[in-house]
């Protein structure tokens, strides 16, 4: 026997005292859990049909790797699979899966990719045809076409899905090439500290205004995405300008994203919007029908969903009424599948489960209302934690500093009372609320990260 599969008992205890799991949510997730297998160094786990897998993966999935790793002394992936997932009857399928899984995790991860995120799972339509085409050619001749980049669309089109899928495709068929993704918010709070620094490096080698440029200079290819999050901020244009003009004379590659083309980001400096207008700007508009479909039979595909026998009329219901986000439109198809579940019956998906379903993701009027639960969902994804995570009482500085924000900013972005707040992130108490709220306030005068920070978040909330 597997030394993972004979002391899997100990690993999942291990995981409850460590991360102090409730027995409502160690009896209902883990235990249920079964080791399948374990090959080429991946632990392949059963997850019960009638739970939710996704769920499980994105909470707990670091903190099984981390116990396995603490139990046993090496290091293993994991692949969550439903006890009725057909793969499970072909052993060389998983073996192959589970290879590329290891191989494609250790080189993405390094740089922050989504392994997901490729042009195999990139859905191509009327909306992004030329953006698909011109990443295509840019794969092809890094730095020789089309440089810089510029790809621009709404939120949750697809700008992001491209842009790994680039930097995923450049990694398998350039390995040598030094490649970085960064967000436009990491490149502005990494400047913030390489400044504060400056002065307390003075006797090292290497100040730490050198180190931050040698970081994004010394690349073959720099994606830089959500570009309007830096507008506006003197310093920071100003180094990028540099990295950009550095880059470009010695022809490396560069991508960038935004929401908007840069002649319509007013506060963007001249000579920037020149420098990207010199290139080649796509823009990914909201998918059509038959495009909205499409990515719905993807995501099928993909995760493989058949065992769900979603009708037609299910996902036509879907792709009428979710038109201009595909984060949404998935995100739909996950919480149907989810209500199917928790109903946990034996008759078919139909229409009426689907308006169930969908009943908070369809408004009327095209313009959102700004509510305590938009404002924590806005919060989680920005921060890529749940809204689980926020409404816990997990205390952490990963999980309480989030939980703060989105506490101070249901208090500046709403009129609720304090009460209503304190139920929007989990039920917290009046003084719990208001400490949290009374903290940021008092960190924002003198934070000019976090400053940053929560003017991303608002911008994600009330787009301009």
């Amino acid at each position: 026997m597997h030394t993972v599969k004979e002391r899997w008992g100990e690993i999942i205890d291990y995981l409850r005292t460590e991360h102090e799991l409730s027995n409502v949510s160690f009896n209902t997730w883990i235990l249920p859990l079964k080791v399948f297998d374990v090959i080429d160094e991946t632990v392949i786990i059963l997850v019960n049909s009638n739970a939710n897998a996704e769920y499980i993966e994105k909470k707990y999935m670091l903190p099984l790797k981390v116990c396995i790793g603490e139990i046993t002394g090496v290091e293993y992936e994991i692949l969550f699979l439903s006890e009725d997932d057909e793969r499970l009857e072909n052993p060389e399928s998983l073996l192959h899966e589970t290879t590329h899984k290891r191989r494609s995790k250790s080189i993405f991860d390094k740089i922050g990719l989504n392994s997901k995120y490729t042009f195999e799972t990139f859905v191509v339509g009327g909306n992004n045809k030329f953006a698909y085409s011109v990443a295509n050619a840019v794969v092809n001749s890094p730095g020789k076409v089309y440089n810089p980049l510029f790809l621009y669309g709404g939120v949750g089109l697809g700008k992001t899905h491209l842009m790994h899928s680039i930097a995923h495709k450049i990694l398998v068929d350039h390995p040598e090439s030094k490649v970085l993704y960064i967000t436009s918010e990491t490149f502005t709070n990494e400047l913030i500290d390489a400044i504060k620094n400056q002065n307390q490096r003075v006797n090292r080698e290497e100040s730490s205004l050198n180190a931050f440029r040698k970081k994004y200079r010394d690349n073959d290819i720099l994606l830089i995405d959500d570009i309007q999050f830096i507008i506006g901020k003197e310093s920071t244009q100003e180094e990028f300008f540099h990295t950009f003009e550095h880059l470009h004379l010695y022809g490396k590659q560069i991508v960038i994203s935004s929401d908007k083309p840069p002649k319509d980001l007013e506060t963007l400096e001249a000579r920037l919007k020149t420098r990207f207008e010199q290139g080649c700007i796509a823009d990914i508009s909201a998918p059509d029908y038959e495009t909205r479909m499409a990515i719905l039979q993807k995501k099928i595909d993909n995760d493989h969903l058949e065992k769900y026998h979603i009708p037609q009329d299910v996902l036509h219901y879907i792709a009428t009424h979710i038109k201009t986000n595909i984060r949404e439109l998935e995100g739909s198809l996950n919480k149907i599948i989810a209500l199917y579940k928790l109903n946990n019956t034996n008759e078919e998906m139909d229409i009426s489960l689907a308006v169930e379903a969908l009943k908070d993701f369809i408004v009327s009027g095209d313009k959102k209302e700004i509510t305590p639960d938009l404002i924590v969902d806005t919060v989680a994804d920005h921060y890529n934690i749940s809204v689980a995570d926020i409404k816990s009482e997990k205390r952490p500085a990963e999980i309480a500093v989030p939980r703060q924000i989105a506490m101070y900013l249901i208090r500046t972005l709403t009129e609720v009372p304090l009460k209503s707040i304190g139920i929007a992130v989990g039920g917290k108490d009046h003084s719990t609320v208001k400490h949290g709220i009374d903290k940021i306030t008092k960190q924002l005068s003198k934070d000019e990260k976090l400053q940053n920070t929560i003017n991303i978040i608002k911008k994600k909330i009330v787009p301009a």
